[in-house]
């Protein structure tokens, strides 16, 4: 064979070799970008649930140590995700904001009463939990109301439901797709080198030796591809942070850290078994289909 022949067969080899690496990242890129999506839609159910409006309304001639008192005996439950108490003057004051007058100057005394305003964890952000929630506060005897909107409380759990449900479909599709895409890529790679395969064959290597250099190089193309993969997420995250740095309040490290090690694991995984699979398919051939 000539120089000009085996430079022309390395560069072969090699753009193979890139072009596999390149459909790998990309497949798992668009893996890793589903996985973004729904840990911020995960994220963002539990900042809505968390945000809807429950109201301690309390008695007009209560102490204020009594309010204090039960503000302290919310934040040691483990429903509770933060309380705010809001005095009569405080309460009186953000409304005379949004009438743009001081509306206790009409009435001659101030009407509002004292309330504590209570966030919940998403967990318990359900109408069964807060009515049984709603009647433990009610029986408090400075309590005189509690207010929350139950229509809105359902509408929104019913929503995040039903958006889970199509995410969690289009996920299984799109990991269907992305599994085939990189199976077909590797198969691709490893029908060029069936005849060496046969080869190996023909001079007695076994099957476990013919199939280690094209698993492990499978391997060291997944984790290949999925470096560049979360390099490329790496740059989304920090674009987005850098346009909505309000998703900086519903992004956590251990959530970046858990999606990369599963693009990682997936990486490794599916060009293994795919690696696997290819090189077992062209041991098993018959030498007259090698051509085909």
């Amino acid at each position: 064979m000539s120089s000009s022949e085996e430079k022309y067969n390395k560069r072969r080899l090699r753009g193979s070799y890139i072009t596999t690496v390149v459909s790998i990242s990309l497949v798992l890129f668009m893996l890793g970008l589903l996985g973004l999506i729904i840990l911020h839609a995960g994220k963002l159910s539990d900042y809505v649930k968390e945000n809807i409006g429950f109201s301690i309304i309390m008695k007009e001639n209560v102490k204020e140590a009594g309010i204090i008192q039960l503000q302290k005996i919310l934040d040691a439950t483990p429903y509770v995700k933060s309380t705010e108490y809001i005095t009569k003057e405080d309460a009186a004051e953000e409304f005379t904001k949004e009438l743009g007058e001081d509306f206790t100057d009409f009435l001659g005394y101030n009407p509002l009463l004292p309330t504590i305003e209570v966030r919940f964890r998403a967990e318990y952000a359900n109408n069964d939990s807060l009515s049984i929630i709603k009647d433990k506060i009610l029986a408090n005897n400075n309590v005189k109301e509690v207010w929350y909107q139950e229509s809105l409380v359902d509408i929104v759990n019913k929503n995040v439901k039903r958006i889970g449900i199509i995410i969690l479909g289009f996920s299984g599709l799109l990991l269907i797709i992305a599994i085939a895409l990189i199976n077909n890529t590797i198969r691709l790679s490893v029908y060029a080198k069936r005849f060496l395969i046969r080869s190996m064959q023909l001079v007695g290597a076994t099957r476990a030796f013919i199939s280690r250099p094209f698993i492990l190089k499978g391997i060291v193309q997944g984790m290949i591809g999925s470096f560049v993969a979360i390099i490329l997420l790496t740059g989304i995250i920090y674009l987005s942070r850098r346009e909505v740095p309000e998703l900086v309040d519903l992004q956590h490290p251990d959530m970046f850290l858990s999606l990369f090690g599963i693009v990682m694991l997936l990486g490794i995984i599916i060009t293994w078994l795919s690696n696997y699979f290819a090189v077992r398919k062209y041991i098993k051939i018959k030498t007259e289909k090698l051509y085909y």
